[in-house]
């Protein structure tokens, strides 16, 4: 991926995370101990803080992703910054929710880790290895505790970790972990135990995205999670295409009009969209996004939905086109 990130440099995109990078490489990086968004409201506890010290993830992905566009040693001396002070202040919490979107920082991390500096590259590998290890021991100790979206969300750091980590005795363990999770959230006929628990699509891609996140890891590596062929009945492939009527917008979705989970009313009553109404098809489009750069035969869908709705996210663009055949 790094050689086809620097044929992209004279890109939209590229342009996009450069000008990301450069509006922020004189700031200094707001880690914090500990992050805390699971079961909150707006403004209630450490939840702003948490959101705002987050934005650093998207700030060092883009010094990752200007650095390899343009080869700029700024943008890796802002990389190794941010990393430093977050894997030096960060306290692992095994809250899957609060710590799922480190996703950035590891991916920025395999960007940059052959040319970082010795000490913030091993910091930061240990940090990971130590997220993965401590995640896959609470699997082994909790195998049937949790078949939700928060484990979802564990399998997805515990495997970006495993693979950062290069350990093949993590890796094993994280595939286990992954095949226990997709036999136990996913059906027969591709819908996920939350979407009854919830009655909300939003939670059938909550818990799908870190999957196939984790399915992208497995890929990069020359492992096939993701497709039925490969993995059995169910599988991920499965539940996707149990999604698509409802992205391509064949079937609609009222949400949560059944959910057993008080918090959800909570939420819609405090004023967060998505929480009641019309599921929005927009919803989908990361994951179909994440999707097609595992598998390009779901680009025509993508193209579908996107061009009802929005564009995936920059980085997972830029996955589809460095992968493209």
């Amino acid at each position: 991926m790094i050689s086809a990130l620097r044929a992209q440099r004279e890109s939209p995109l590229a342009r996009q995370f450069i000008k990301e990078a450069d509006a922020h490489i004189a700031q200094a990086p707001s880690p914090m101990p500990r992050l805390h968004t699971e079961g909150t409201l707006p403004h209630q506890g450490i939840r702003d803080q948490s959101i705002e010290a987050e934005r650093d993830f998207d700030y060092m992905q883009s010094f990752a992703f200007a650095y390899r566009f343009t080869g700029e040693k700024k943008y890796l001396d802002a990389e190794s910054r941010y990393l430093a002070a977050w894997c030096s202040t960060y306290k692992i919490s095994l809250n899957p929710i609060d710590e799922t979107r480190f996703d950035p920082v590891i991916i920025s991390l395999d960007l940059t880790r052959a040319d970082l500096p010795p000490t913030v590259n091993a910091q930061a590998l240990a940090f990971f290895r130590e997220m993965s290890e401590r995640y896959l021991d609470w699997e082994d100790h909790n195998a049937t505790k949790d078949n939700a979206n928060w484990n979802s969300h564990r399998i997805k750091l515990l495997t970006l970790g495993a693979y950062i980590s290069g350990d093949a005795s993590l890796i094993h363990r994280a595939a286990v972990a992954f095949r226990a999770q997709v036999k136990q959230n996913i059906r027969d006929d591709g819908s996920v135990q939350d979407f009854y628990k919830r009655d909300a699509l939003h939670y059938v891609t909550y818990d799908l995205e870190p999957l196939v996140t984790a399915a992208i890891a497995a890929k990069a590596h020359g492992e096939d999670w993701f497709h039925t062929a490969a993995t059995g009945k169910p599988s991920v492939e499965i539940a996707v295409s149990w999604l698509i009527p409802y992205a391509k917008g064949e079937k609609t979705h009222e949400e949560f009009v059944h959910s057993t989970v008080a918090f959800d009313a909570a939420r819609d009553k405090a004023g967060e969209k998505g929480y009641s109404g019309a599921w929005d098809r927009a919803a989908s489009v990361n994951l179909l996004g994440l999707v097609t750069w595992l598998d390009p035969a779901y680009a025509s869908t993508l193209q579908q939905v996107a061009a009802k709705t929005r564009n995936p996210s920059p980085w997972i663009q830029l996955g589809i086109a460095t992968t493209a055949k």
